[in-house]
């Protein structure tokens, strides 16, 4: 996967995202919607965190290819 292709990624779910937040209220669908939103956000951060991973070792001239994808929870766990 290239930085095009995350890129890509990203906006898809960001599309996504947009959508669950303007969704008309369904009380039967709220319980779905949360997660799947909270599933996207967490995507998100994932591919955010593999791009920056990338592009990083792209500055200083190492192969891009090597780094993967972290899991949710290392991502999540990231102090702010």
């Amino acid at each position: 996967m290239d930085d095009q292709d995350i890129q890509g990624q990203i906006e898809a779910l960001v599309a996504e995202e947009h959508q669950l937040f303007e969704a008309k209220p369904d009380p039967a669908e709220d319980a779905e919607r949360h997660k799947r939103l909270e599933a996207v956000r967490h995507e998100l951060d994932r591919c955010w965190d593999l791009l920056r991973q990338r592009r990083g070792r792209e500055e200083f001239d190492l192969d891009p290819d090597v780094v993967s994808a972290r899991d949710a929870e290392t991502v999540e766990g990231y102090q702010q």
